[in-house]
């Protein structure tokens, strides 16, 4: 199964919407270099969102850009969520993520929540621990080399 990075994103703060920045260099046991969410030895280090999900959001009538639900990594053509945790992807050529939860407790702050009453960040935001770092770029292939749980 394989997919596309459509946009790579990040924030400095916790709590707001990130923002596309191209490329980023990934930090194994860390995350995104430069992200608010990045924490060495956590289990959620970066957050993936497809672009399937987003559409979902869409229908409502939302006007929604990559980064918005606060995921570093926007990937089209994968459903994600469906994934089972501890999956391992190939992003780019030398990043390793594995899958390491699927969904989350939107926080009360939560802006798209807060407008539309629903989120999807709950059902089908997936996050993962970085298991070999390196740079991920917009374009670069997401690709499932093995299968968890």
């Amino acid at each position: 199964m394989k997919g596309t990075i459509v946009a790579v994103c990040r924030s400095e703060q916790t709590g707001t919407r990130k923002e596309p920045c191209g490329e980023g260099v990934f930090i194994a046991d860390y995350g995104l270099g430069r992200d608010a969410h990045a924490a060495q030895g956590i289990a959620r280090q970066v957050s993936l969102l497809s672009v399937e999900s987003i559409a979902k959001m869409k229908i409502l009538g939302l006007e929604l850009n990559p980064g918005d639900f606060a995921e570093n990594l926007t990937v089209e053509g994968l459903e994600l969520y469906s994934l089972p945790v501890r999956t391992r992807l190939r992003v780019g050529e030398e990043v390793i993520l594995e899958i390491s939860q699927i969904g989350k407790t939107c926080h009360s702050g939560c802006a798209i929540f807060k407008e539309v009453g629903a989120c999807i960040m709950p059902k089908e935001g997936v996050f993962a621990r970085v298991i070999r770092g390196g740079k991920i770029g917009d374009g670069d292939p997401v690709e499932v080399i093995s299968e968890g749980d």
